[in-house]
């Protein structure tokens, strides 16, 4: 299926290399000379791009400003970044910005190719995903996956509100779990099978928030052709979620303060108010009493929802969780992936144990679902976390240019198995002491060959035998990608299979 990819690029000679290959891929290329004009091309653009392929470099406004625009927007299109071989720590912070992953110039037509194939895979599955969504079940505290003493104790506030009607006031950073906190109160209270509506204060525009919120009359403004009721009236007998309430503003705080209060509502350009039985949860990731202190919250509102707080710690401080929440994602996803995949190696968990996760669980959650779709075997290994590895460890100048040579045309793989034949005579090949694929273990001496030249060996002939393809080459000598990485590196074979100089 044809899918449109935007190709970000102030070089005309790299935009039709790049757009003669989207297009040899079967896909639509639309074109940008820099992230200001490539920002218009999505606006004004019919068919959205599914992919976005953007150099770091540029005029007028470059890739890494491009991608805080497209994460200011909340634009989820997956972004491939194009980086030289010497601006390896651009790549970093491009990933650390977001973007999905990275090539190194010049492009190989295969990495390209596998880069926006991982891409469109994993934007079709989070589609599907979307419309197979089924509405949020009941959370509860017993379901919670947390072996945090910091984690008990918010489960042990939280049941104590549950007891009773009082407003809670919910505080910790984006995608820490508010909202399921909140959703475990309402399932362990009295309230337990009435309503349950939410609302994003920091996703409605200041002009409806009050509409939203309390309702409105017909003909209470322009666009106003009937009656609503509003989120207030929804929640009778419920409970009503604030989310960000920090953004709410101050002309709609008072109405709110009222509500709160007398347990009366307001509708737009109505004539009378109406009482409603609500429980009232909030939540924000904001320090409401740095915003009273600037005038930007009331103060008489804030002690009104600051009843009983409850403070939900970071995923960096309880990172005993992480192992709990990644066996649950890989449950929830896996069914729908290609491969089924049935848990995750013990290197690629320490690697996110290792990572600070700013955006939580909520980002932890992302990066698992990535993983679980690309993932082309059944446990989960490093290399299926590029983003979190370059956060972590970098990423290496040489893997790099092992995996862009490696996927160049001038050196077509095979199908897995088929040999190829060497011509150059002079070349240092295996085969040199390799006879019908066996690797000899004897010198000309007639003494058994130090373990590292056989290894060398080893790994020189897997590399020519399976045509370069790195994972088959490191799924045949049972070890992963980033330790087959390490070990060319130390033993000084270059990507085309040849010893390289000594650079010491």
């Amino acid at each position: 299926m044809s899918e449109a990819v935007l190709i970000v690029d102030d070089d005309p000679v790299q935009r039709r290399l790049l757009q003669a290959a989207v297009e040899k891929l079967g896909h639509t290329a639309l074109l940008a000379e820099n992230g200001r004009e490539a920002l218009g091309v999505l606006e004004r653009t019919e068919q959205t791009p599914r992919t976005i392929v953007l150099d770091l470099m540029m005029p007028e406004m470059g890739g890494l400003e491009m991608l805080e625009h497209l994460n200011g927007d909340g634009t989820d299109i997956p972004v491939i970044v194009q980086t030289s071989r010497g601006s390896i720590d651009t790549a970093v912070e491009a990933m650390r910005a977001g973007a999905f992953d990275f090539i190194v110039k010049p492009v190989a037509p295969a990495r390209l190719g596998a880069a926006i194939g991982n891409a469109l895979k994993v934007r079709a599955m989070e589609t599907r995903q979307r419309r197979s969504q089924k509405p949020a079940e009941t959370a509860s505290f017993e379901a919670l996956a947390t072996n945090s003493p910091s984690m008990a104790r918010v489960m042990k506030l939280g049941e104590k509100a549950a007891a009773s009607d009082i407003p809670v006031l919910i505080e910790g950073e984006s995608g820490v779990g508010k909202e399921l906190i909140a959703r475990a109160i309402q399932a362990a209270s009295a309230r337990r099978r009435k309503p349950f509506v939410t609302v994003n204060c920091g996703a409605i525009p200041d002009t409806l928030v009050e509409s939203i919120l309390f309702g409105h009359d017909k003909g209470a403004f322009t666009g106003a052709t009937e009656k609503r009721a509003g989120k207030f009236a929804e929640a009778d007998t419920g409970t009503l979620f604030l989310d960000e309430i920090g953004d709410l503003p101050l002309d709609v705080q008072v109405k709110l303060l009222r509500a709160v209060q007398e347990g009366e509502i307001d509708p737009v350009g109505g004539r009378g108010t109406r009482k409603v039985d609500i429980r009232l949860v909030s939540a924000t990731n904001q320090n409401l009493i740095e915003r009273v202190k600037e005038g930007r919250f009331r103060e008489d509102l804030f002690y009104r929802l600051n009843v009983f707080p409850i403070m939900v710690p970071p995923l960096r401080d309880r990172k005993e969780d992480i192992p709990l929440l990644v066996q649950a994602f890989i449950a929830r996803f896996a069914d729908s992936a290609a491969s089924r995949v049935t848990g995750i190696a013990r290197p690629a968990l320490a690697l996110l144990e290792r990572y600070d996760w700013p955006g939580n669980i909520r980002q932890l959650e992302n990066a698992v679902f990535r993983a679980v779709v690309l993932c082309e075997t059944g446990v989960l290994d490093v290399a299926d976390f590029p983003q979190i590895r370059a956060q972590v460890e970098g990423i290496d100048p040489y893997e790099a240019q092992f995996e862009a040579v490696t996927a160049s045309p001038a050196q077509e793989a095979p199908a897995p198995g088929a040999r190829q034949e060497t011509t150059d005579a002079t070349a240092a090949t295996p085969a040199e002491r390799v006879q019908k694929g066996f690797i000899k273990a004897l010198d000309g001496h007639n003494e058994i060959r130090p373990l590292e030249e056989i290894e060398n060996d080893m790994i020189r002939l897997a590399i020519e035998h399976y045509g370069g393809q790195m994972s088959e080459v490191a799924r045949r000598l049972g070890i992963g990608r980033s330790t087959l990485y390490r070990k060319l590196k130390d033993l000084g074979i270059d990507p085309t299979g040849r010893t390289r100089p000594n650079e010491d």
